[in-house]
């Protein structure tokens, strides 16, 4: 499953983060396997809404929905927020 592109405030917040090598290889991890163990999928509460979240670091998620078969990162957040 592909990712879309990202919108410019979450790559502003990668780049705060100092998040973009960990997120390039969780990306090209997730487009070759959603369901990798590494990734730690999970869908988030409440279930109604299809929120998903994977790990990027032990810190950090990117918070995101499926459109049209493809993820869109709504956010990229503290995992423990």
């Amino acid at each position: 499953m592909l990712i879309d592109d990202l919108h410019p405030v979450l790559q502003k917040k990668i780049k705060k983060f100092s998040l973009q090598k960990k997120f390039n290889k969780v990306k090209v991890l997730f487009e070759e396997n959603p369901r990798h163990p590494g990734l730690h999928l999970e869908l988030l509460e409440p279930r109604q809404f299809k929120v998903y979240s994977f790990r990027i670091d032990r810190k950090y998620r990117a918070e995101f929905a499926i459109v049209d078969g493809r993820a869109r990162i709504l956010d990229i957040n503290l995992h423990y927020q």
